[in-house]
Protein backbone atom coordinates (compact mmCIF):
# COMPACT_ATOMS: atom_id res chain seq x y z
CA UNK A 1 0.00 0.00 0.00
CA UNK A 2 2.83 2.41 0.92
CA UNK A 3 4.54 1.68 -2.39
CA UNK A 4 1.35 2.38 -4.30
CA UNK A 5 0.90 5.72 -2.56
CA UNK A 6 4.51 6.60 -3.20
CA UNK A 7 4.08 5.80 -6.87
CA UNK A 8 0.96 7.95 -7.08
CA UNK A 9 2.79 10.85 -5.44
CA UNK A 10 5.66 10.62 -7.88
CA UNK A 11 3.20 10.43 -10.77
CA UNK A 12 1.43 13.56 -9.56
CA UNK A 13 4.78 15.32 -9.19
CA UNK A 14 5.73 14.45 -12.76
CA UNK A 15 2.35 15.67 -13.99
CA UNK A 16 2.84 18.99 -12.19
CA UNK A 17 6.34 19.36 -13.65
CA UNK A 18 4.99 18.58 -17.10
CA UNK A 19 2.19 21.12 -16.65
CA UNK A 20 4.63 23.81 -15.49
CA UNK A 21 6.87 23.01 -18.47
CA UNK A 22 3.95 23.55 -20.86
CA UNK A 23 3.03 26.80 -19.11
CA UNK A 24 6.55 28.15 -19.60
CA UNK A 25 6.50 26.91 -23.19
CA UNK A 26 3.32 28.86 -23.93
CA UNK A 27 4.52 32.03 -22.18
CA UNK A 28 7.76 31.99 -24.15
CA UNK A 29 5.80 31.37 -27.37
CA UNK A 30 3.77 34.53 -26.71
CA UNK A 31 6.86 36.61 -26.00
CA UNK A 32 8.63 35.23 -29.08
CA UNK A 33 5.64 36.00 -31.31
CA UNK A 34 5.46 39.54 -29.94
CA UNK A 35 9.17 40.08 -30.61
CA UNK A 36 8.93 38.74 -34.15
CA UNK A 37 5.61 40.17 -35.28
CA UNK A 38 5.37 43.41 -33.29
CA UNK A 39 1.80 42.40 -32.50
CA UNK A 40 0.27 42.09 -29.04
CA UNK A 41 -3.20 41.04 -30.21
CA UNK A 42 -2.30 37.40 -30.71
CA UNK A 43 -4.97 34.74 -31.11
CA UNK A 44 -5.01 31.66 -28.92
CA UNK A 45 -4.75 29.59 -32.09
CA UNK A 46 -1.49 31.33 -33.09
CA UNK A 47 -0.15 30.96 -29.55
CA UNK A 48 -0.95 27.24 -29.44
CA UNK A 49 0.61 26.68 -32.86
CA UNK A 50 3.83 28.46 -31.88
CA UNK A 51 4.03 26.56 -28.60
CA UNK A 52 3.36 23.30 -30.47
CA UNK A 53 0.43 22.37 -28.25
CA UNK A 54 -3.25 21.76 -28.90
CA UNK A 55 -5.64 24.72 -28.97
CA UNK A 56 -7.24 23.40 -25.78
CA UNK A 57 -3.96 23.39 -23.83
CA UNK A 58 -3.67 27.18 -23.22
CA UNK A 59 -7.28 27.23 -22.02
CA UNK A 60 -6.72 24.22 -19.76
CA UNK A 61 -3.58 25.71 -18.21
CA UNK A 62 -4.51 29.40 -18.02
CA UNK A 63 -8.32 29.43 -18.17
CA UNK A 64 -8.58 32.23 -20.72
CA UNK A 65 -6.58 34.57 -22.91
CA UNK A 66 -6.48 37.01 -19.99
CA UNK A 67 -4.80 34.29 -17.95
CA UNK A 68 -2.13 33.93 -20.62
CA UNK A 69 -1.63 37.70 -20.63
CA UNK A 70 -1.22 37.71 -16.83
CA UNK A 71 1.41 34.98 -17.07
CA UNK A 72 3.30 36.88 -19.77
CA UNK A 73 3.36 39.90 -17.44
CA UNK A 74 4.86 37.91 -14.57
CA UNK A 75 7.57 40.61 -14.38
CA UNK A 76 5.00 42.88 -12.75
CA UNK A 77 4.64 40.56 -9.77
CA UNK A 78 8.39 40.00 -9.60
CA UNK A 79 8.81 43.79 -9.50
CA UNK A 80 6.74 43.98 -6.32
CA UNK A 81 8.89 41.36 -4.63
CA UNK A 82 12.10 43.23 -5.45
CA UNK A 83 10.67 46.62 -4.53
CA UNK A 84 9.43 45.40 -1.15
CA UNK A 85 13.06 44.92 -0.05
CA UNK A 86 13.70 48.69 -0.26
CA UNK A 87 11.64 49.74 2.78
CA UNK A 88 14.60 51.29 4.57
CA UNK A 89 15.28 53.81 1.80
CA UNK A 90 13.69 57.25 1.57
CA UNK A 91 10.70 57.75 -0.72
CA UNK A 92 12.78 59.77 -3.20
CA UNK A 93 15.39 57.01 -3.37
CA UNK A 94 12.66 54.40 -3.91
CA UNK A 95 11.17 56.40 -6.78
CA UNK A 96 14.46 56.11 -8.68
CA UNK A 97 15.00 52.50 -7.57
CA UNK A 98 11.55 51.62 -8.94
CA UNK A 99 12.61 53.00 -12.32
CA UNK A 100 15.88 51.06 -12.13
CA UNK A 101 14.10 47.76 -11.41
CA UNK A 102 11.62 48.42 -14.22
CA UNK A 103 14.25 49.09 -16.85
CA UNK A 104 16.39 46.10 -15.87
CA UNK A 105 13.63 43.95 -17.40
CA UNK A 106 13.72 46.03 -20.59
CA UNK A 107 17.48 45.51 -20.97
CA UNK A 108 17.01 41.75 -20.62
CA UNK A 109 14.34 41.53 -23.35
CA UNK A 110 14.25 44.78 -25.37
CA UNK A 111 12.27 43.57 -28.40
CA UNK A 112 9.47 42.20 -26.24
CA UNK A 113 9.16 45.46 -24.31
CA UNK A 114 9.47 47.60 -27.43
CA UNK A 115 6.48 45.78 -28.87
CA UNK A 116 4.63 46.03 -25.56
CA UNK A 117 5.08 49.80 -25.25
CA UNK A 118 4.39 50.46 -28.93
CA UNK A 119 1.01 48.81 -28.37
CA UNK A 120 0.31 50.60 -25.08
CA UNK A 121 1.13 54.02 -26.55
CA UNK A 122 -1.02 53.40 -29.62
CA UNK A 123 -4.58 54.70 -28.92
CA UNK A 124 -5.96 51.91 -31.11
CA UNK A 125 -3.89 49.14 -29.52
CA UNK A 126 -3.09 47.74 -26.12
CA UNK A 127 -6.15 45.59 -25.54
CA UNK A 128 -5.74 43.08 -22.72
CA UNK A 129 -2.19 44.25 -22.04
CA UNK A 130 -3.29 47.84 -21.36
CA UNK A 131 -5.99 46.59 -19.01
CA UNK A 132 -3.45 44.62 -16.98
CA UNK A 133 -0.62 47.17 -16.96
CA UNK A 134 -2.40 50.52 -16.67
CA UNK A 135 -4.40 49.93 -13.53
CA UNK A 136 -5.63 52.00 -10.57
CA UNK A 137 -3.20 50.01 -8.40
CA UNK A 138 -0.29 51.20 -10.53
CA UNK A 139 -1.37 54.83 -10.13
CA UNK A 140 -1.81 54.32 -6.38
CA UNK A 141 1.68 52.87 -6.12
CA UNK A 142 3.29 56.01 -7.56
CA UNK A 143 0.91 58.31 -5.72
CA UNK A 144 1.84 56.60 -2.46
CA UNK A 145 5.54 57.20 -3.10
CA UNK A 146 4.93 60.86 -3.86
CA UNK A 147 2.77 61.34 -0.77
CA UNK A 148 5.46 59.69 1.34
CA UNK A 149 8.09 61.98 -0.20
CA UNK A 150 5.96 64.95 0.83
CA UNK A 151 5.64 63.64 4.40
CA UNK A 152 9.42 63.30 4.51
CA UNK A 153 9.70 66.96 3.56
CA UNK A 154 10.96 66.48 -0.01
CA UNK A 155 8.03 67.97 -1.97
CA UNK A 156 6.79 71.50 -1.39
CA UNK A 157 3.34 71.95 0.13
CA UNK A 158 2.04 74.16 -2.69
CA UNK A 159 2.54 71.44 -5.33
CA UNK A 160 -0.66 69.69 -6.45
CA UNK A 161 0.00 65.96 -6.20
CA UNK A 162 -2.38 65.03 -9.02
CA UNK A 163 -0.61 67.41 -11.40
CA UNK A 164 2.79 66.12 -10.26
CA UNK A 165 1.83 62.49 -10.76
CA UNK A 166 0.38 63.20 -14.21
CA UNK A 167 3.50 65.12 -15.20
CA UNK A 168 5.78 62.28 -14.15
CA UNK A 169 3.59 59.78 -16.04
CA UNK A 170 3.87 62.00 -19.10
CA UNK A 171 7.64 62.09 -18.75
CA UNK A 172 7.74 58.29 -18.57
CA UNK A 173 5.57 57.97 -21.68
CA UNK A 174 7.77 60.45 -23.53
CA UNK A 175 10.90 58.44 -22.72
CA UNK A 176 9.26 55.23 -23.92
CA UNK A 177 7.97 56.90 -27.08
CA UNK A 178 11.46 58.18 -27.95
CA UNK A 179 12.80 54.68 -27.54
CA UNK A 180 10.21 52.86 -29.65
CA UNK A 181 10.64 55.51 -32.35
CA UNK A 182 14.35 54.69 -32.52
CA UNK A 183 15.58 57.56 -30.38
CA UNK A 184 18.31 55.75 -28.46
CA UNK A 185 19.28 52.34 -27.13
CA UNK A 186 17.55 50.37 -24.42
CA UNK A 187 20.39 51.23 -22.02
CA UNK A 188 19.46 54.90 -22.27
CA UNK A 189 16.02 54.28 -20.80
CA UNK A 190 16.98 54.25 -17.13
CA UNK A 191 19.21 57.37 -17.05
CA UNK A 192 16.83 59.17 -19.43
CA UNK A 193 13.76 58.49 -17.28
CA UNK A 194 15.61 59.16 -14.03
CA UNK A 195 16.92 62.49 -15.37
CA UNK A 196 13.41 63.45 -16.45
CA UNK A 197 11.94 62.52 -13.05
CA UNK A 198 14.73 64.33 -11.18
CA UNK A 199 14.18 67.47 -13.27
CA UNK A 200 10.49 67.56 -12.38
CA UNK A 201 11.04 66.64 -8.72
CA UNK A 202 13.80 69.24 -8.38
CA UNK A 203 11.40 71.95 -9.52
CA UNK A 204 8.82 70.71 -6.98
CA UNK A 205 11.22 70.12 -4.09
CA UNK A 206 11.42 72.02 -0.84
CA UNK A 207 14.41 74.30 -0.37
CA UNK A 208 16.10 71.78 1.92
CA UNK A 209 15.73 68.84 -0.48
CA UNK A 210 16.36 70.66 -3.76
CA UNK A 211 20.18 70.42 -3.63
CA UNK A 212 20.03 66.63 -3.09
CA UNK A 213 17.61 66.06 -5.96
CA UNK A 214 19.60 68.40 -8.21
CA UNK A 215 22.74 66.32 -7.50
CA UNK A 216 20.82 63.26 -8.60
CA UNK A 217 19.71 65.08 -11.73
CA UNK A 218 23.29 65.96 -12.66
CA UNK A 219 24.42 62.38 -11.96
CA UNK A 220 21.69 60.92 -14.20
CA UNK A 221 22.60 63.42 -16.90
CA UNK A 222 26.23 62.27 -16.78
CA UNK A 223 25.14 58.62 -16.99
CA UNK A 224 22.90 59.36 -19.96
CA UNK A 225 25.65 61.21 -21.81
CA UNK A 226 28.10 58.38 -21.09
CA UNK A 227 25.73 55.76 -22.51
CA UNK A 228 25.14 57.88 -25.60
CA UNK A 229 28.87 58.38 -26.08
CA UNK A 230 29.46 54.62 -26.01
CA UNK A 231 26.66 54.14 -28.56
CA UNK A 232 28.26 56.70 -30.91
CA UNK A 233 31.66 55.03 -30.64
CA UNK A 234 30.11 51.65 -31.40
Amino acid sequence: MWAARRGTGMSESRREQSKEGRRKQIVEAVRALMRETGDTGLSMRAIAARANVSLATPYNLFGSKRGVVMAVLEDAREFQQKFSSLKNLSAVERIFKALSITFAYHVQDPEFYRTLWASLLDPRGGGDLRTELITPQNALFWRGLLEEARREGAIAGDIDMDVLQQTLSGQFAAVMLRWIMGGGSVRELEPDACFSYATVLCACATDSFQPEIRRRMVTFQAELLAVRAVAVEA
